[in-house]
């Protein structure tokens, strides 16, 4: 079993305004309505490489319902955990001006229904996957990631955590497979700045020594930096291309080197397929599809795409 966690997904509004206009009224020129958050963003790649998955985490209310609704559509399957109350978050994200977006809050969270999460992914074990991705509600305990590895420590499940700081370095005694800081997250945890690949290196290392079996570091526009549980380290810069959405793009690479490695188990193949699918879905306007993937992937390898 593949799974994926979201705890606080979302229903993203994504509109374009023309010469948008502080205090009066702006009528759109396009819009979507997607479902939205880390690990929601993990399912729909993976899904778009023909990899069947379960989205976790929890939903509410009309938005909540929706989301479900059309992550089914897209063949993602269903594991959220209706909440009672409140209703999943709608963001707002207005496209034609870089970055500018509103975020709601989401519902609370109440701890009988994180002992049902629990319960869910306790059932987790030798050869199943699980992702990891994005922050903590505030209506939930700082430690649930920690928590969730802690339970699932020795049962062989391949986990991939994204996350930032805390959460992320409180996991690492349990081994995760991988982890995907980018330079800065990775700069911030240790008071530093990293700005070249070969910056990331040493820090990236001692994630390792505290843990980590393999560490992804994304760069942007610098590329990418895998350290991996062989020892090797494998960089690339980054693939030519117009920057068109950069939402999502971390997510994609986590979701493309898994898919990688569980297609061959090779380091190689799994770092090149999480370059190919975080840059194609950053030149596209939605999360990249298997086409976009394989063909960045043959300008980053020289080779023919991915076979799933």
């Amino acid at each position: 079993m593949i799974c994926t966690v979201t705890f606080n997904p979302s229903l993203d509004y994504i509109v374009s305004v023309e010469d948008f206009r502080l205090g009066l009224t702006n009528r759109t020129c396009s819009e979507q309505l997607l479902p939205g958050g880390k690990g929601i963003n993990v399912s729909t790649v993976l899904m778009n490489l023909g990899i069947e998955n379960t989205a976790l985490g929890f939903v509410a209310g009309f938005t909540g319902a929706e989301v479900v609704r059309r992550l089914e559509a897209m063949g993602v399957k269903n594991g959220f955990i209706f909440i009672d109350e409140g209703f999943t978050r709608i963001n707002l994200k207005l496209k034609s001006i870089d970055g500018t977006e509103i975020n709601g809050q989401g519902p609370d969270i109440s701890q009988d229904k994180i002992d049902l999460l629990m319960k869910q992914l306790g059932g987790l074990g030798e050869g199943d996957v699980l992702f990891l991705s994005g922050s903590i509600p505030a209506s939930m305990p700082d430690d649930a990631y920690r928590k969730i590895m802690e339970m699932l420590d020795g049962k062989g499940v391949l986990t991939a955590v994204d996350a930032t700081k805390e959460l992320l370095l409180n996991v690492l005694p349990y081994h995760p497979f991988l982890i995907k800081p980018n330079n800065h997250e990775l700069g911030e945890i240790f008071g530093v700045e990293l700005k070249t690949r070969k910056d990331v290196v040493p820090y990236g290392r001692k994630l390792q020594e505290a843990g980590a079996q393999n560490v992804l570091v994304s760069m942007a526009g610098e590329g990418a930096v895998l350290i991996a549980a062989d020892g090797r380290v494998l960089d690339a810069p980054a693939p030519q291309g117009t920057l068109v959405n950069g939402v999502g793009a971390g997510d994609s690479m986590v979701a493309g080197f898994m898919a990688g490695w569980m297609e061959k188990q090779d380091y190689e193949h799994a770092f090149y397929m999480g370059v190919a699918a975080g840059s194609a879905s950053a030149f596209s306007e939605n999360l990249a599809g298997r086409k976009e993937i394989e063909a960045v992937y043959a300008q980053v390898t020289g080779r023919t795409g991915s076979k799933q």
